[in-house]
């Protein structure tokens, strides 16, 4: 048995229950095992043996008064997972399917995100099981106060900074920043997704899904694919997939189908974004509404069948998991020749292979959706040089950083002998680069 067969077997036999984590650590140790001859020190100094298991994990409850005056109970988690090339840095999400092993698997792929940024940033995740979805502003704002009034103690601008994910946004970071500067006594860049009138970045609610289609653009140019007029399917309708459908209309594309866990439209006319952001963004109704305004679109119930539809390009942007081996096979069967990963690990590991294996043009998530983070690196920077980038400047620096985030990994893959495997090229890639911080840095 190899060093990350083992690896793989221990990881079982202690989180049995952790699917995702699982999941996600086998991606990567089946990637990395082909630079590892490369580096016995590696090996010796036992740096995978740390880098697979969380530099800290911090469970906590929150408890909250609702509008009718009932206490409600929720846990809160913080996994600061690795911390070799600068403070934690990862989203917290508020959903219901929120657990530890998600946190888990989260935490463990944003090391590697972030290390193919370039930017000095650890890597870590958090949340609740609190959904936000239907509470008043005044629950969220006092479930955010108790969620605070625990993590403040944790987090900070040189140790650990949060940022938005899934149900965490403008609304719940400003709640959150508003409860640490009190408690903390401070005004630091200890959040990113601030608002603009505090310390927010342009463009960071834009640059996960600016970011998908720009890494989508270096990886079809790189290969002689133009875009223009190619049908694009997008899973999904929060700011990932909403500003990816903008971009990618921008781009030349025609956006013909968007979700949300309900069910998907299909506009064979081309989706109205415009309308998909008033409706999830303003109205927070359901993407079924969008026909009471185009009637010949068609709405369809369960998000899963969105992958029926025939596309060029697409680009799961909803949550992990979505697609499984079937939705694939039924892709490539339709013609599919780009999919990109908007969410956090949107295919399963099955889906995922049947792709490379049938040479379409893959991007993974810690490639393709880094985005997000690399704009919230560049908020604290700002935060840190008490200065405000323009649009353009934030832009340029985007698109710089996905480029050079494919042709990285890019190259890994080829030099490894993996050409165009931009999972093998990503892994490894993020690796090498946090591994030689904590060979250096020590057993620590």
């Amino acid at each position: 048995m190899t060093y990350t067969q083992e690896l793989k077997k221990m990881i079982q036999k202690r989180d049995p229950n952790e699917t995702e984590f699982i999941q996600a650590t086998s991606e990567v140790l089946d990637s990395i095992s082909l630079a590892l001859d490369d580096h016995p020190e590696y090996i010796e100094s036992g740096v995978l043996d740390r880098m697979i298991e969380p530099e800290r994990q911090i469970i906590f409850r929150v408890p909250w008064v609702d509008d009718q005056g009932a206490v409600q109970v929720n846990r809160g988690y913080r996994v600061e997972f690795n911390s070799a090339l600068g403070p934690y840095k990862g989203g917290l999400r508020f959903h219901s399917s929120v657990n530890l092993g998600i946190i888990k698997f989260l935490g463990f792929e944003q090391i590697f995100k972030n290390a193919l940024t370039g930017l000095p940033m650890g890597g870590g995740k958090g949340g609740s099981d609190f959904d936000p979805h239907g509470k008043s502003d005044s629950e969220v704002m006092r479930f955010c106060q108790s969620f605070m009034s625990e993590l403040y103690r944790h987090i900070g601008q040189f140790k650990d900074v949060p940022a938005g994910d899934i149900g965490v946004g403008k609304r719940e970071i400003g709640f959150l920043f508003g409860q640490y500067k009190r408690l903390a006594n401070e005004y630091s860049g200890v959040l990113t997704g601030k608002d603009l009138s505090y310390g927010g970045s342009l463009l960071r609610t834009q640059a996960t899904g600016y970011g998908l289609l720009y890494f989508t653009k270096a990886m079809t140019d790189d290969h002689g694919l133009n875009l223009k007029d190619k049908l694009c399917v997008i899973s999904g309708s929060g700011n990932v997939a909403i500003y990816a459908a903008y971009k990618a209309k921008e781009l030349g594309l025609k956006v013909i189908a968007m979700s949300d866990s309900d069910g998907y439209i299909y506009d064979k006319e081309g989706i109205d974004i415009d309308l998909v952001q008033t409706i999830k963004e303003v109205k927070r109704a359901r993407i079924k509404t969008y026909i009471n305004d185009r009637p010949k679109a068609e709405y369809h119930k369960g998000s899963k069948g969105i992958w029926q539809i025939k596309c060029d390009v697409a680009l799961p942007c909803a949550t992990q998991n979505e697609m499984d081996l079937l939705d694939a096979k039924t892709l490539v069967q339709n013609g599919v020749q780009v999919v990109a990963e908007g969410a956090n690990m949107p295919l399963s590991r099955e889906a995922s292979d049947y792709l490379v294996q049938n040479k379409i043009l893959y991007g993974p998530a810690k490639a393709a959706n880094a985005g997000g983070v690399a704009v919230s690196g560049l908020e604290m920077s700002q935060n840190s040089l008490r200065l405000k980038w323009s649009v353009e400047e934030v832009d340029e620096r985007l698109k710089k950083i996905m480029n050079d985030i494919y042709r990285e990994a890019s190259l890994t893959a080829a030099k490894y002998g993996q050409k165009d495997n931009l999972i093998v090229g990503a892994n490894i890639a993020g690796f090498l680069r946090v591994a030689e911080a904590m060979y250096l840095q020590g057993v620590v």
